[in-house]
């Protein structure tokens, strides 16, 4: 089978690139590496990183777009969850949602992880998740 290591890079359509940004820099503290238009004309994208380009995330706009906030329930993407290496960096991640005022929920320890549950601006579901 071929092999694969990682996820590159997420990319999420939002309703309003600049306040979506500002939000995802804020909340992940990524920086801006690149934006552009689509192909076409069909929209415009900024890609976000840290530091060590581990993590990317795209935000994307469609002049299309319905402007609807999201839902789990429709086909297509349920949430992303982010693994962190420890409990003790998701109690960090916890502290850090409250300190920027995102709603969250409670640390929610299972028998094999445990997981923060927050939504972005356009209501996708995210969450920081650790095993052990």
């Amino acid at each position: 089978m071929p092999e694969y290591t990682a996820i590159h890079h997420i990319s999420i359509t939002v309703t309003d690139l600049d306040r979506s940004v500002h939000w995802y820099e804020e909340v992940f503290g990524m920086s801006k590496v690149m934006e552009g238009p689509h192909p076409n004309d069909t929209g415009t994208y900024v890609l976000l990183s840290n530091p060590d380009f581990s993590m990317m995330i795209g935000l994307h706009v469609h002049p299309n777009n319905e402007r609807e906030r999201f839902s789990e329930a429709r086909t297509g993407l349920d949430h992303v969850s982010f693994r962190v290496p420890s409990h003790s960096e998701l109690e960090a991640w916890e502290s850090r949602l409250t300190e920027l005022g995102v709603e969250h929920s409670p640390i929610d320890d299972q028998e094999l992880y445990s997981v923060v549950v927050f939504r972005d601006l356009d209501n996708v579901q995210l969450e920081f998740i650790s095993f052990g």
